[in-house]
This record gives structure tokens, sequence and C-alpha cells, in this order.
């Protein structure tokens, strides 16, 4: 098993916005997030996504060990606040190895259904 601990920043929605060209208020604006049922603003799930891969390639031999990556958006990322990343290798079949992943912020999960197919 390997872990990633990440602790998004303040600004690490504003930065994936104008990286990845999504400007959703969601990710942007506190009031507005609070206005449609949020507790405020939240992370892009690709940005959480791209977390998901960033614990495969450090924990498998890098970004070409990574074969696959399937994840399905359960919840909300926050700013702020931890996300753990736990990575667990399960069979192996051939070259690769099927990885089972959970991402977890203050107790709840954020993704479900994560996995990755990993060449080692």
């Amino acid at each position: 098993m390997s872990e990633l601990r990440v602790t998004p920043d303040a600004s690490t929605t504003e930065r994936y916005a104008r990286a990845s060209g999504d400007h959703n208020p969601i990710h942007l604006d506190d009031e507005f997030a609070r206005s449609v049922g949020l507790p405020g603003r939240i992370l892009h799930g690709l940005y959480t996504m791209s977390l998901i891969a960033r614990a495969q390639t450090e924990a498998f031999g890098g970004p070409a060990s990574l074969r696959r990556l399937s994840v399905q958006f359960r919840g909300a990322a926050l700013p702020g606040h931890e996300i753990t990343i736990e990575s667990t290798a399960g069979e192996r079949d051939g070259a690769c190895v099927a990885v089972a992943i959970s991402v977890m912020q203050q107790g709840k999960a954020v993704v479900r259904g994560a996995s990755a197919e990993v060449r080692v």
C-alpha cells in the first residue's frame, strides 16, 4: 500500500481554473457555491483526479507506468483540507497490476470505484 497526502491551499481553485479553462463559479466564489448548497467553493473534479494519477505514478515508477485510471466522483473536495489517497496493489496479470484506490477528505470518500492499472 502507498499513500499520498496533499492539502490544496485556498488559491488552488483559481490556479486550476486558469490552467483548465473551467471558470465555473462553484470553484471560484464561496458565496455562489453556498447559494447552490455547497459548503463553499469546491475543488475541480479533474484536479482531484490529477492527484489520484500523481499518487499512482509516484508509487509505481513514473508516468509511463500508468496504463489506465478510472474514478467516479462521489462528493466535493474542499481547499484547505488534507486529501489522502491510498493505493493498494492487487492482482498481477503479466506485467500489469490492478490497483484499488481510496480518496478521503475529512473522513469522507471523495470518489468511489477508483482503480488503476499500472505496469511494473
